[in-house]
This record gives C-alpha cells, sequence and structure tokens, in this order.
C-alpha cells in the first residue's frame, strides 16, 4: 500500500509534491561558454553541486519536509528571457543578483542606474509562486536554477550589522523595540521607545529564542529554509566568497549579453568595511561559549550543506 505522502507524490501537480532532487545529477549546458579562462571555477562548481548532491541524498530530507509547493518557491525570482530562477539569499549578494535579472530581463540598460528602493521595492521582477502550478512545475524543469550563498556566521554578522548598527524606520520600531523589552534589563525609555542601539548579544539572544517575541526575518533565516536546496535540485551554486568569479561564469552559462559583468559595488553603506572573517571574530568574542556554539547550531544544515567550516 501506498502512503499517503506517496501518494501525493504520484500526483501529476499535486502541490505538496517536493520530489525535484532526481536520483542523477544533471550536467550544466556549457555549450554558451566561451574561452578557457572558467575552468578553475567550473571545476569548483563541480565539486560544489555533487558534495550537496551526495548530502541530500544522505540527509534525505525530503521524508521530513512536506511544504507546500508555492511555499517552497517564494524566494525564487525568475527571468523568462534567459531561462533562470534565482533562490534570494539576503546577504550574499542579492540586490546586486536582481539588478542584473532587471538588466536580463530587458528593464533596465545597465546594472549600474538601479536604486536600491527601485531593486527591493519596485516589483519589476516576478516570483515563481505568482505562477499557476504548471508554470511552476514547467520552470522549475526546464529552467537554470541557481543560488548564491555565505558563510552562516559572515550572513548573521552582516545582517546585525545593516540593521541594527544604522538607522532603519523598520528593524528598529518592530524587531528593535521587541528586542530590548525582553532582553535588556534596566533598559531605558528611549531604547523601548525607539529601539534603537540593539546590542550583538541580545540580537542572538532572540535569534536563538524559541519563543521569540517576534518572527523571524529573511536576514537571518537559514538558507535551508529559504530556498529548500535538498527539495529543489539547484543546477548552480554560487558563493559570495567568490561572487564575481562564480556570477560571471553563470552569466555566461546562460547565455547573458557579453557585455553584463556582475556589478563590484556595495550596495549600502558603502564606507563601512565589509564584514569579513575578522569582522565576525569581534563580534562573536561578545558571546559565551554556549551561545556561539547554539548560534553554530542553529545554521548546523546551512554549515554542512555549502561544506563550510565551522568558526
Amino acid at each position: 500500500q501506498l502512503s499517503d505522502q506517496q501518494k501525493m507524490s504520484e500526483l501529476p501537480l499535486s502541490p505538496f509534491r517536493g520530489v525535484y532532487l532526481s536520483p542523477a545529477l544533471h550536467p550544466l549546458n556549457k555549450t554558451l561558454v566561451k574561452g578557457g579562462k572558467w575552468k578553475d571555477v567550473d571545476s569548483a562548481q563541480e565539486k560544489r553541486r555533487s558534495f550537496l548532491h551526495d548530502f541530500c541524498k544522505k540527509y534525505n530530507s525530503r521524508k521530513q519536509l512536506q511544504t507546500h509547493l508555492v511555499h517552497l518557491v517564494s524566494r525564487i525570482y525568475v527571468e523568462d528571457r534567459h531561462k533562470v530562477l534565482y533562490c534570494e539569499v539576503p546577504k550574499a549578494g542579492c540586490s546586486n543578483w536582481k539588478r542584473v535579472l532587471m538588466v536580463l530581463n530587458g528593464l533596465a540598460a545597465s546594472a549600474h542606474n538601479i536604486s536600491h528602493d527601485d531593486v527591493h521595492y519596485g516589483k519589476h521582477l516576478r516570483k515563481l509562486d505568482s505562477y499557476d502550478l504548471k508554470g511552476i512545475y514547467t520552470r522549475l524543469n526546464t529552467y537554470t536554477k541557481t543560488i548564491f550563498v555565505r558563510d552562516p556566521m559572515e550572513r548573521l554578522v552582516s545582517a546585525f550589522r545593516d540593521k541594527f548598527e544604522h538607522p532603519n524606520s523598520y528593524y528598529h520600531p518592530v524587531f528593535g523595540k521587541a528586542i530590548i523589552k525582553k532582553y535588556r534589563h534596566n533598559a531605558n525609555e528611549e531604547a523601548l521607545k525607539t529601539g534603537s542601539g540593539v546590542k550583538f548579544k541580545e540580537f542572538i539572544q532572540y535569534l536563538l529564542d524559541s519563543h521569540r517575541p517576534v518572527g523571524m526575518d529573511i536576514h537571518w533565516e537559514q538558507v535551508s529554509k529559504l530556498c529548500y536546496p535538498c527539495l529543489i535540485n539547484y543546477d548552480f551554486i554560487g558563493k559570495f566568497e567568490t561572487l564575481e568569479e562564480d556570477a560571471n561564469y553563470f552569466l555566461q552559462l546562460v547565455g547573458a549579453p557579453a557585455e553584463l559583468k556582475f556589478p563590484k559595488f556595495k550596495d549600502r553603506h558603502s564606507s563601512d568595511e565589509r564584514t569579513s572573517a575578522e569582522v565576525v571574530r569581534q563580534y562573536l568574542k561578545e558571546l559565551s561559549k554556549e551561545e556561539r556554539q547554539m548560534t553554530y547550531d542553529f545554521y548546523y544544515l546551512d554549515y554542512l550543506m555549502f561544506n563550510y567550516t565551522s568558526p
């Protein structure tokens, strides 16, 4: 007798079907790649792909995760001209990726003239969950799917610096107030009123609290829950640490115009030092040994899936 889950996965367009990870790894179509300079990038790419594939086979999270299809693809952006699906991981080059998608889509002539607000609030790009089930399946099965990731601690510290160390009309009143109220003893009236000045240790207390006073946010949500890399079979895995070469190689793979290069500029707070391993070390000093371990445990799957070494 078939279990309910098996029956569900047999339905032709069931919204619950989550089995995109084919037993074999599809080879990347490299017919559009010109020149021999991509050899190292390509070999790193193949290693990442087979590593993730082997990890998912071993971990086999398919059995454990039965999520509605529309939710699974809610962070994936669609570019129909070059048949690209890009799963957005905040703090891993996503603003510049969205600029590139807008150029690929013919919505802008150059990635350099698109403002931060236009990228994030302009509603120029469609997400995969806005299509009907047939449209979702067709694109999942025929488009080139990419994800760009970053060392989890670096991504976390980068998100904290961006949202809490600079004036922010959303994160301070929504997250900051709730965090200060719950985790700061003897908080003064000003801090409670504005939500500004959250300390990294308080932010981590919020992150690790199973009864956190305000929900999760995509900027620090685990990649395993944003993009479901064991349920959606990504063709290309880019890393923030090698962002430019990976991105420019990917653009070649999908036949992007030769003049389109991935932008180098830092999207916001350009005068700030980039969040590096050294910067992360300074922030982690504010935590106890237990808190550091628990933070690592929180991102454990992301570390494993993308073969990042534990800090």
